[in-house]
């Protein structure tokens, strides 16, 4: 019996295991380099050997399938132009096509742009074991979405994975003229209902939530006590200049606009934002304490780190509130306080900062700030009243 060694293209740099293998010198012509490597991304010597024999499999197969191509060309006396260097599908990878992603779409986005595409074709390529964008199947798309569920997301978080997936590999095939079919679009993504709808804060939890940050009276309770009665969001609210809160006047109020450091969401999102209640006491606070910056304590020129004041806040804020009531809540509650005194849904809009469906509000400059003073008006307690309240701790 004759012992035969099985090929290896796999190897192993800085704990991290590799596929190598050389081109076929019949088709190196057709490449414009000699050998592919690519990160197999596992320190894992069995699931390195593993990735490195189905990618090694797919690669003959393609190699086969250009050895018929170029056989089929001679039968039909075809000439196969070897003096130019051929655009062919086989060598673009996705971390190309990711790179082309950026260059593209990134040049205004912030670091969450970046992170959430760099995660998704992270993700794909541990699961298929390479990079080569033109020897993924039709049966991959599926065994990426099993691959995802695994790794224990909900199903919101895995259609956010295909959508950013999806939209790296179509601007590819259109940008470069890929002959390939996008094998995650229309991919079944089952709803396992997991996705969880944030609580809107009760009235007379978000009223002793306000008298608490009065009797703090510290960066962070300003912070909070400003989205309290203005609804806005955790990153509108830390990216502030104190130049954009306007209080000696008539009807004070906030001008949100968007900065370098932090942008805003939607077009919509840039508005003129009545202050009352205990937001009016927190902006007063921060004119008061004269920095540059509403919230220095989360914002700088270089970054608004909104996410570390996610995070901080929401502690605080987690023992004084209802279970599944969070920072974001109070832009819920917003809603259901005008809601409740019967406030037209496109000045709640206005207001919120939220998008209002149909072509005919996008007529005319909007909602004034005096409308909008008026209703907010309406839901906000006044601060003396607050004060006059027996103080919760």
């Amino acid at each position: 019996m004759v012992w035969v060694r099985l090929p290896v293209y796999f190897y192993k740099r800085n704990d991290t295991f590799y596929f190598s293998r050389s081109i076929p010198s019949d088709l190196q012509h057709r490449f414009n380099k000699r050998k592919i490597e690519v990160s197999l991304r596992t320190k894992s010597e069995a699931k390195a050997a593993k990735s490195a024999a189905a990618l090694s499999d797919r690669l003959e197969r393609y190699w086969d399938s250009l050895r018929m191509e170029m056989i089929y060309s001679r039968e039909l006396g075809l000439k196969v132009l070897q003096d130019t260097k051929p655009c062919t599908t086989s060598e673009y990878s996705l971390s190309d096509a990711l790179a082309l992603y950026h260059r593209l779409k990134g040049g205004s986005k912030t670091k969450l742009f970046y992170d959430v595409s760099n995660r998704s074709i992270r993700y794909l390529e541990e699961c298929l074991g390479h990079d080569n964008l033109t020897s993924i199947e039709k049966s991959d798309a599926g065994r990426f979405r099993d691959y995802l569920f695994a790794r224990g997301m909900s199903s919101s978080s895995v259609k956010r994975v295909f959508s950013s997936v999806r939209a790296i590999i179509n601007l590819a095939i259109r940008e470069q003229g890929l002959v390939i079919t996008n094998v995650f679009s229309g991919t079944f993504i089952p709803d396992d209902g997991a996705k969880q709808q944030r609580t809107p804060i009760p009235q007379d939890a978000l009223k002793r939530v306000q008298m608490v940050c009065q009797t703090l009276d510290d960066e962070p309770r300003w912070l909070i006590a400003l989205i309290s009665d203005t609804g806005m969001r955790l990153s509108e609210a830390c990216g502030l200049l104190t130049s954009d809160i306007h209080v000696d006047t008539v009807k004070p109020y906030i001008e949100l606009i968007e900065h370098p450091w932090r942008r805003l969401k939607t077009a919509s999102s840039s508005r003129q934002l009545p202050l009352v209640g205990a937001s009016l006491w927190a902006a007063e606070k921060i004119i008061k304490e004269g920095n540059s910056f509403a919230f220095p304590k989360y914002c700088s020129e270089a970054k608004c780190n909104s996410n570390s004041a996610s995070a901080a806040l929401n502690k605080w804020l987690k023992p004084r509130v209802p279970a599944g009531c969070v920072i974001h809540s109070f832009r819920h509650s917003l809603r259901d306080r005008l809601r409740a005194i019967e406030c037209p849904a496109d000045i709640i809009d206005a207001i919120g900062g939220w998008t209002t469906e149909g072509v005919g509000h996008k007529y005319g400059d909007g909602h004034t700030l005096s409308v909008k003073y008026r209703w907010m008006e309406k839901i906000a307690p006044k601060v003396r009243e607050l004060r006059s309240e027996e103080t919760v701790t």
